[in-house]
């Protein structure tokens, strides 16, 4: 059934793809979900998180409530495919995989629709804004998105270029990482390039500082325990014949234990005042809690293999690593038993082997009905087995 779907999945992908609106500006992608969910017939509520979209399929009789979620943002990168769907607005494209996202969630919906009210219980399909850096999860919590009916269950899913076209990986327990910001100053001291003994060259300053927090992972921490630094943006100086005054970095933490989490602030500064003050420079240091880590239970794994195996009459699926990306579906899964697992979207070309964020990400579409079937698939088995707690209303 997703197979036929494939066309219209694939159409939606590429026009939200010439389209892309980034975090809380999903206005018109917004009203696309909108009228799809109104023309299915279900229940939509819109303005959920600012520009979130949430359809409601009820079930025949009283049950558990399951939430399928798909993130609708693109990122402020420049599109730099040549392809008859690229972006057609400067600085922005969908690099994330979250068009397909969007397209498979509305596959889903048309299935399950199709199919027609479930038995028993409800399926909640939550369109979410502002995956990327904003917390759209948290804002659409805050809106009551997991509240009437409540929502006893979450699954999810992320677009993977390191996979194969339509295979599977999951993690049980921590499967992506924290991800907090870490923005640093230097303070130095301008001057001509000419005479640097007269300055504090905020430049040097900030290199040897980037060096110093690469040692983090290496030798500041326990190498059983996982950890990213990266510096992301630097910007700061005037011109070749100057010595910059200051200089400001913008990075990244990724932990996966909330313990070491807790530590990498004090760590961080640690490293930080030690170059500056060897250098005679000062500095300015915030740091800013992110995503929390997404933790997958037990129970909704083993869901979604068994769902799997059920649709594809094969193992298409295997255990992975923790990803040390970050994903704010980690604010549902500290709310309610949840799954997050990875499609693989590679056709093995060159064009579909940029990993994410890349400016030439791009994926196999023929993935789009494996995830669509997926979701739908997750939520008719929960909805039919499960005995957890439930509403009424």
């Amino acid at each position: 059934m997703a197979e036929k779907l494939k066309d219209p999945m694939v159409a939606w992908r590429r026009d939200f793809h010439r389209h892309p609106e980034t975090g809380y500006e999903e206005f018109r992608t917004a009203g696309i979900v909108a009228k799809h969910l109104s023309r299915l017939g279900m229940e939509v509520a819109e303005g959920i998180g600012k520009t979130g979209v949430v359809g409601l399929l009820r079930g025949e009789q009283p049950g558990p409530t399951i939430g399928l979620r798909a993130d609708m943002d693109a990122l402020p990168i420049q599109d730099q495919k040549v392809v008859p769907y690229s972006s057609l607005t400067d600085g922005k494209a969908h690099l994330c995989g979250h068009d397909a996202h969007t397209s498979m969630l509305m596959g889903a919906a048309q299935l399950l629709a199709g199919i027609g009210r479930p038995k028993r219980g409800n399926i909640k399909f939550i369109f979410q804004p502002a995956e990327e850096g904003l917390a759209g999860a948290k804002a659409m919590m805050d809106d009551g998105v997991l509240q009437n009916p409540k929502v006893d269950a979450m699954a999810g899913l992320h677009v993977f270029p390191t996979l194969p076209t339509g295979r599977l990986t999951v993690c049980k327990g921590v499967s992506f990482a924290a991800a907090d910001q870490l923005v640093i100053k230097i303070i130095g001291k301008g001057g001509h390039a000419a005479r640097p003994h007269e300055g504090v060259d905020a430049i040097t300053v900030a290199a040897q500082v980037i060096s110093g927090l690469q040692h983090v992972a290496s030798r500041l921490v326990d190498p059983l325990e996982p950890v990213v630094i990266t510096i992301g943006k630097i910007q700061g100086g005037y011109m070749g014949a100057a010595i910059a005054p200051d200089v400001e970095m913008i990075g990244t933490v990724r932990t996966l234990t909330p313990s070491l989490r807790a530590r990498m602030p004090e760590i961080i500064e640690n490293v930080v005042s030690g170059v500056v003050s060897s250098f005679g420079a000062q500095y300015e240091l915030n740091y800013f809690t992110g995503y929390p880590a997404v933790l997958n239970d037990e129970s909704m794994v083993d869901l979604m293999t068994q769902t799997s195996e059920q649709l594809f009459q094969d193992k298409r699926w295997e255990y992975a690593k923790p990803s040390m990306g970050g994903e704010d579906f980690a604010y549902y899964s500290h709310s309610v038993p949840s799954v997050f697992f990875r499609l693989g979207i590679s056709d093995g070309s060159a064009a579909t082997g940029y990993p994410l964020h890349h400016p030439r990400f791009d994926l196999d579409e023929n993935a789009l009905p494996y995830g669509a079937a997926m979701l739908a698939a997750i939520a008719l088995n929960f909805v039919s087995t499960s005995s957890l707690s439930y509403e009424t209303k």
